[in-house]
């Protein structure tokens, strides 16, 4: 019994040392958790510097997002520069330019449509009435009917029937200026158609009448020819047959 107590009084210092020593290195862990907490702030640190990195990396991207929007806002002001292609503008400003210039066109256009042209068959009208005084005389009375002033120059080249000589002019009859007919306006010339002592030769009846107008240089006759009708019996003519020049006034035509 008493050698069961030994034993038993052995176990328990046994177990009394073996909690002593437990305790001893629960002090050692302890002081180890000391260092882990100094590491653990290390590791706070650690992540709060990484934090503080992450940040800088987010600002430094947040910047760098800013310099991108800035980019992109010089992006789209680079677009207001294409919106600046309003050099379409510039193509207005050439069309109006070329409206300019038609416009000019059309003034020239104007202008040349406002210039005088030859006096003729298309743009005249005329007409052939017999005179009783002075006898055996005719009077031609030629109107502009176009819009333009029209010149009449020279003398009337006249063909009675078939005939294929142009009667000559007399000369004293020539006018100081050639004659002018504003639109509406006439000129006049008188034709000589026969002797009036009966001295004329050739002599025969015509029932038809061609008018031509001469060009300015009196060179020959331009445009169309006009075709006044005659009385229904025709009128005489003989050799003596001659005109005057065109004339302004009707009483320097049968004058003559």
């Amino acid at each position: 019994m008493s050698g069961l107590r030994t034993s038993r009084t052995r176990l328990a210092a046994a177990a009394a040392t073996a909690v002593l020593a437990a305790l001893s290195l629960t002090a050692c862990n302890n002081g180890t958790g000391t260092h882990d907490e100094g590491s653990a702030a290390s590791t706070s640190t650690g992540s709060s510097s990484g934090g503080a990195s992450s940040g800088a990396d987010s600002n430094s991207t947040g910047s760098t997002g800013s310099a991108g929007s800035s980019s992109g806002s010089s992006g789209s002001t680079g677009s207001t520069g294409s919106t600046g292609s309003s050099g379409g503008k510039s193509t207005t400003g050439s069309t109006i330019g070329s409206k300019s210039t038609t416009g000019a066109s059309a003034s020239k256009a104007q202008r040349s449509s406002n210039k005088p042209v030859t006096c003729e068959g298309s743009n005249t009208r005329t007409v052939a009435a017999p005179l009783t005084r002075p006898v055996n005389h005719m009077l031609l009375t030629v109107t502009n009917t176009g819009s333009r002033t029209c010149f009449l120059y020279g003398y009337p080249a006249v063909q009675f029937g078939q005939s294929q000589s142009v009667p000559p002019v007399i000369d004293d009859s020539q006018p100081q200026a050639v004659v002018t007919l504003e639109p509406g306006q006439s000129g006049y010339a008188s034709v000589n158609l026969s002797a009036t002592d009966g001295s004329g030769s050739h002599g025969y009846t015509s029932k038809s009448l061609t008018v031509y107008f001469q060009s300015r240089s009196m060179t020959g006759s331009v445009g169309k020819g006009a075709h006044p009708s005659l009385p229904a019996k025709g009128v005489y003519v003989d050799d003596s047959l001659k005109v005057t020049y065109w004339q302004q006034s009707m009483d320097d035509a049968v004058n003559w």
